[in-house]
């Protein structure tokens, strides 16, 4: 596969009740590519938004559901969540606020 670009790594933010929750501690949660990694996650959040600055990055691997369709048994495609700390003294990022 070609080089993943940065901003290629975010694919679109996770909007939950939990999710929101976790934003009062600087915690913000992104759907993301399924072959990126910590540090292109953590460089991917500090580019698209200027002034964050990123302490810790968190990610899980889900693998895709079993659906049917008569009987015809097929997965969905496996996605790849990442949860990313801020630090104290960043900045918070402007696409959650009036959420």
């Amino acid at each position: 596969m070609a080089a993943i670009q940065y901003y290629d790594v975010i694919l679109k933010p996770v909007i939950t009740e939990k999710s929101m929750n976790a934003m009062a501690t600087k915690k913000y949660t992104f759907l993301v590519h399924p072959e990126a990694n910590k540090i292109m996650i953590k460089e991917a959040v500090e580019k698209m938004f200027p002034g964050t600055k990123v302490s810790k990055v968190n990610t899980m691997n889900l693998n895709g559901k079993t659906k049917r369709r008569g009987m015809t048994f097929g997965k969905t495609a496996k996605t790849k969540k990442a949860i990313v700390q801020l630090t104290e003294d960043s900045k918070d990022i402007e696409i959650f606020e009036g959420l």
